[in-house]
Order: structure tokens, then sequence, then C-alpha cells
């Protein structure tokens, strides 16, 4: 408590009193730290005592008070259990009560209440000021930890120690999930806050990391063993909800994430690893989307060999062109037979089942093979050919070619 000397006065209150007083708030309010109340009884007692308001600096006294004890992580409700307890235990000891005069008691009355609502109200407006601080910082913090851990860096120890703050410990294996959507997503989206409560209590003592990068959903999540990932992905599913279902996202005023897709990457190990997990699923993202593939989860793993072949385009580019530039001179152009080419294949060289897939007849494709021959030298039938033309027929896919130019 403040002495009477710093106050320039009396204590209307004896000071022994005003200390068990607070003691018993303190033990009231759960064992709350004394120190919490500050002046807050003196200053009530003299404003009582006065017939006065609270002046403004004994409210912004109160205001940092909430300041502080919200840094202290200390509850709301517990700190204002605490003002409360502390001033219906002051009242029987202020001296206007003490002197049971009818008018002092109701004027004192008054005068206690609006006390103790402002203090109250200038307690509470600097403790919901110091959270919003704190939460902009820690989002902010959050943020800067998203982008360092996907970017990459050589700061390596320095964001392993940043994700332990945020429940990621990186020294075993995780996964990337990267969910693209037919619209945005961002930090705000109510998803972000699904994903990552549907993790919440997942086996194993590491957490998750869920944020938005890019305008998609990006969820870093511990995979030590297929296990955790199958039970991770089945939670991300859940909390994504059924595709195209129509439900409600409040983050995007009730927008619902209609379309979406989880790549998922391979497990890797340390803050390089996660890095490298993310690139790998952001583009194994994008080759699934250019073949087609549109299946809800789509493991990275399955797309490597599309990878591998992307990783040196110009070599790539260069091998379309070489193979396939000589079906540019077909009729029709060089689509029709593009396509055959990658039905074949897909159809395990099978005449037939292309047809099939095709909406042709044996004969018709038959004859566009010929063609393909013909014109590119490469026979689609002849097994030494089909390598060649089949890794060219994908790499077309992966650059869209001939659509888009190949180099």
């Amino acid at each position: 408590m403040t002495s009477s000397a710093r106050r320039g006065g009396t204590d209307p209150v004896p000071l022994d009193v005003l200390t068990r007083v607070a003691a018993a708030g303190a033990r009231d309010a759960g064992g709350l730290p004394v120190e919490l109340l500050g002046d807050f009884l003196p200053i009530v007692s003299r404003a009582v005592v006065d017939r006065r308001p609270l002046t403004s600096r004994q409210l912004t006294s109160c205001r940092e008070l909430g300041v502080e004890a919200a840094r202290r992580g200390i509850a709301l409700r517990a700190l204002l259990d605490l003002y409360s307890s502390s001033a219906w235990r002051l009242w029987r000891h202020l001296p206007p009560v003490d002197r049971a005069d009818p008018d002092a008691l109701v004027t004192a009355g008054e005068v206690m209440l609006r006390a103790v609502d402002d203090a109250i109200a200038a307690l509470a407006e600097g403790y919901q000021l110091a959270q919003h601080a704190i939460v902009r910082a820690e989002e902010s913090a959050r943020r800067e930890l998203v982008d360092d851990l996907l970017a990459g860096g050589s700061d390596v120890h320095g964001v392993v120690t940043r994700a332990r703050g945020f429940g990621l410990d990186l020294a075993g294996p995780h996964a990337v999930g990267v969910v693209s959507a037919s619209r945005v997503i961002e930090d705000t989206d109510a998803v972000v806050t699904d994903v990552e409560r549907g993790l919440r209590g997942l086996r194993g003592d590491a957490g998750a990391l869920v944020a938005s990068k890019e305008d998609r959903l990006v969820v870093v999540f511990a995979a030590p063993d297929q296990a955790a990932t199958d039970q991770a992905i089945t939670a991300i599913r859940r909390a994504l909800g059924p595709r195209g279902s129509g439900r409600p996202r409040g983050g995007r005023g009730g927008v619902p994430l209609p379309g979406w897709q989880l790549l998922v990457s391979r497990p890797r190990p340390g803050a390089d690893g996660v890095h490298a997990s993310y690139v790998e699923a952001v583009e194994a993202l994008q080759v699934a989307a250019v073949l087609g593939v549109d299946d809800p989860v789509v493991f990275a793993r399955e797309l490597l060999v599309y990878l591998l072949l992307l990783r040196d385009r110009t070599g790539l580019a260069d091998l379309v062109r070489t193979v396939l530039s000589g079906l540019e001179d077909a009729r029709g152009g060089p689509v029709p037979l593009l396509q055959t080419l990658v039905a074949y294949f897909a159809a395990g060289a099978n005449t037939a089942r292309t047809a099939r897939s095709l909406h042709l007849s044996v004969r018709a494709v038959t004859y566009r093979l010929e063609r393909v021959e013909a014109l590119t030298g490469y026979d689609p039938t002849d097994p030494g050919d089909q390598l060649s033309l089949r890794v060219a027929a994908l790499g077309a896919r992966l650059l869209g070619w001939p659509v888009t130019p190949s180099s």
C-alpha cells in the first residue's frame, strides 16, 4: 500500500486494516498477488470520505495495473474478482459506515459504487489493450516464423528455437500439407482455426503449425511414422469438411471452402527439411493441377517422376522439341496425336483400351500411332522408342506444349 505521506494526508482506514482486506481479497481470487491492487483500497477509501470521484491520475494507475496483470498472464475474471472482493470487504471499515448516519451511508454507497465502477472499468481497459498488444505481437512472431521456416535460410538454429515457442519440435520428421481451394485462404479464415483445433490431441509431443501462405493453407505436422501421418491427414480432412459442401466459414464472411485439395509432402527432419517439404508440396500441387489430378488428398511421392522432370525445365523442353516437334505438321495440329500418345501409354500400350478411353475405333487409334511414327521418327509400338515418346509426352503436358511455348 502507498503510504499516507505519498498521498499528502492520513488514511481514512488504518493501514493494518487495508492490509487484511487486501489479503482476504487475494485469497478470494485464488491467491493472486496483493500488489496487483496497487493503491486501489486507499484511493477508494479517500474518495468515499471526500465524497468525490477518482481522479484521472488514479484511473491511469488502475489502467496500468490492468496492463501489468495481462502481461503476467493473469485471467481477467480472477483480476476482477480480486478487486470486487476487496471492495466489498472494505465497505464495513469506511468511516461513514461506522457512524451509521443514514444520509452519510447513502452518499458513501453512491460514491463507493462509482469509484469501484470507474476503477474496474479502467483496470479492464488496460488489461484488454495489453492483451490486444500481446496477441498482435504473437501473431507477428508467428507470421515471421512461418515465413522464415517455409522460405529456408541460414539461421536454422534461430528458427528451431522460435518454433519451440509455438509448440513445434523440429528434431523429428515433419511433413507439410498444402491445401489449395477455389478461393483465397487467409490467416483470419476460420478454416485455419478449425484445422489447428482438429490436430490437437494427436499422438506425439510435437505440435503442429497452421497458417496461410500465398493464398493457400499450410500445415506442418509431426510425421514419425505412417500411422501418425494418416491420423493427421484424417484430422485435416475432417476440419476442411466435404469438398464443395458450401459449409460456412466465418473468417471470410461465411464464404465456403469449395474444391479443396490437400497435397502432402514426404516427411523430413529439421527446419531445412520443412522448407524442402514445403517446396516439394507446392511443386507437386502445381503438377497435380497440370495433370488434372482431382483426388482430395495427393501424396508428393506419387508424383516424384514429374517433379524430377521439372527440375531441368530446359532439358525437358529440349526433349519435347526434339521428339515431338514433327507433330506440329499434322493436319489438325499436334493435340489429337499427343492426346492419343498419352492415352496409349496410360492404357499400357494396349490399342483396344486406348480406343475405349478416347471413344474411337481401334483402326483410328492405329492410324494415329502410325502418323506419330511418320512425323517424329519414333514408333510408339517399339519398346526401344517408347521411353523417349513417353517422357516427351509427359514433358509436353507439364510444360503446356503446344498451347504455350516449350522454351
